[in-house]
């Protein structure tokens, strides 16, 4: 760790003294692409994690592994600054957001866009070394995941946009792998849109008071009073589908067991957002990268014993 720390601190300092103008914005840069908040990695991450493992039937090949891990922090960093550029005009309203660089001037929308693009092409060049399925996938994954930030101005549902965009990774692990598209993939295509719009849902009960003063839309809004009963529908189904799943592909009691340990976070979630304010809320939302890891800890645990 001490001699970790010491590299970091050398790199900090060579880039200090010779790029001062890339050393004093980075930050600002960070904060866009929220790689000082990696949960949404790990939310893309796990499940993808997941698919491309049973695609595999085990340990995947490791340029594949490669590419997986980083195009999932690419896109995600790539949607985190196609998201401010997309809320330039709503987070300054937004207690959570006020503090974001576009709001606060350290990095234009220009900028944020630029962002988008370069990591997102970046992302491409590494599939370019997969099959062409898999690239051809790979322009409706981009769509998508432009396309989310900017629903909520149009429909209460911009959630089941990001499940749609969150769980392409999985059809595109499958394909990558197997150079086709087996139909039980859509199982955990499916149960991975439910799970991403229970726990968005989640997410936008935090900024629900603020949203509906800007006029932004979400399902948190459209659910209302109804919200944690159907979260829960959501969650349920979501383990249902993953059950189903699991039959289809031959998984065995590791994945039962994760999918276990899954509900125990469903029902500490249901208890802790009893009152619904946005801090509970936040930390329900947050829970929900330990679901992911059950989940994959179960296929992993499988594929290993077997």
């Amino acid at each position: 760790m001490k001699f970790l720390n010491t590299i970091t601190s050398n790199c900090e300092n060579w880039f200090r003294v010779h790029t001062p103008r890339l050393h004093q914005r980075a930050p600002a840069f960070v904060q866009l692409t929220r790689l000082n908040k990696p949960i949404g990695v790990f939310l893309l991450l796990w499940p993808t994690l997941g698919g491309l493992w049973i695609a595999a039937q085990g340990f995947p090949d490791l340029k594949l592994l490669a590419i997986f891990l980083l195009g999932t922090w690419l896109m995600r960093s790539a949607g985190c600054a196609i998201n401010d550029y997309a809320d330039a005009n709503f987070d300054g309203n937004v207690l959570r957001t006020v503090a974001r660089p576009i709001v606060t001037g350290r990095i234009s929308r220009k900028e944020a866009l630029l962002t988008f693009v370069l990591l997102s092409a970046i992302g491409f060049v590494l599939l370019l070394f997969t099959n062409l399925l898999t690239i051809q996938m790979s322009f409706f994954a981009v769509f998508v995941a432009a396309l989310y930030p900017f629903m909520k101005r149009y429909t209460h549902l911009p959630q089941l946009v990001l499940g749609i965009a969150f769980s392409c990774g999985i059809l595109m692990a499958f394909t990558a792998t197997r150079g086709e598209l087996p139909a039980q993939a859509w199982l955990l295509f499916v149960a991975n849109c439910l799970w991403t719009v229970a726990y968005d849902t989640q997410y936008a009960m935090v900024d629900r008071e603020y949203d509906l003063k800007i006029g932004v839309k979400s399902t948190a809004i459209l659910f209302g009073p109804a919200d944690r009963v159907i979260v829960a529908t959501l969650q349920g189904m979501y383990l249902l589908a993953m059950l189903l799943a699991a039959a289809q592909f031959e998984l065995g009691m590791w994945v039962y067991f994760g999918l276990l340990v899954a509900l125990g976070f469903f029902v500490w979630q249901w208890q802790h957002t009893k009152t619904r304010s946005p801090e509970d809320c936040f930390k329900a939302f947050l829970n929900n990268h330990r679901v992911g890891a059950a989940v994959f800890a179960g296929i992993f645990l499988h594929y290993l014993s077997h």
